[in-house]
């Protein structure tokens, strides 16, 4: 998934997107509230981490302007305090879940799968297409019980097709949500992961789930092509 970080505290954020980058997810940061609301703009995200104490435009305001703007990605609010008024002042302009700081970083992670499941398409930590079985909490992968070992970019985009079963994903849609801002997509790596996401779990196995779709993408998919 692609994360939106909004922390001005940069040793703060630095650790954060580290701890994501090395779990899979691309991450890209904003330092202050202005700059957090230009991100949406310009990028589509899957989750927005959003701090309360921020320059420029707090916290609550940057959501509040996000929603009034029709913005409806899941936002997960940090922030030092642990009064009830002000975890009650996050929910209410917008905020799907609140967390406070100091956090352990497994409660992070615990809570962004958490805001994913709420996608209409996803129930529980399960991902399944045909054989293939893609757990988001233990971050297992396996195929007829056996255990295939990914690499944290391989398993980000393998995620991203099982959360998108039988959907053609452009190399753009890809792109934007398994890869940050700073990717060039005009390099064929997206397909150079394809390829090796294929002989992990497609080519030890007589039917196929990934798919090519000429001319548009890819797709996951237990229905082979007619």
């Amino acid at each position: 998934m692609r994360i939106l970080l909004v922390e001005d505290e940069r040793r703060i954020a630095d650790f954060i997107r580290k701890g994501l980058s090395e779990c899979g997810y691309a991450v890209d940061v904003a330092y202050d509230g202005e700059e957090a609301l230009d991100w949406p703009e310009a990028a589509e995200f899957d989750i927005i981490i959003l701090d309360v104490m921020l320059p420029v435009r707090d916290g609550i305001e940057v959501c509040r302007e996000l929603r009034r703007r029709r913005v409806r990605t899941p936002i997960l609010m940090l922030t030092a305090r642990d009064a009830v008024e002000d975890r009650v002042r996050g929910l209410d302009s917008g905020a799907d879940d609140y967390l406070v700081k100091p956090f352990a970083f497994a409660e992070l992670l615990a809570r962004l799968r958490a805001l994913a499941r709420r996608e209409p398409s996803v129930s529980g930590t399960r991902l399944q297409a045909g054989d293939l079985v893609l757990d988001t909490a233990t971050r297992e992968v396996s195929r007829q019980g056996r255990s295939i070992s990914l690499t944290s970019k391989e398993y980000a985009l393998l995620e991203h097709l099982m959360r998108h079963p039988n959907q053609v994903l452009t190399r753009t849609m890809i792109a934007e949500h398994v890869w940050n801002y700073d990717f060039d997509n005009a390099t064929n790596v997206i397909d150079v992961h394809i390829r090796n996401l294929r002989r992990k779990i497609d080519d030890p196995f007589p039917r196929k789930l990934i798919h090519t779709v000429r001319g548009a993408g890819y797709r996951i998919s237990d229905r082979q092509p007619a």
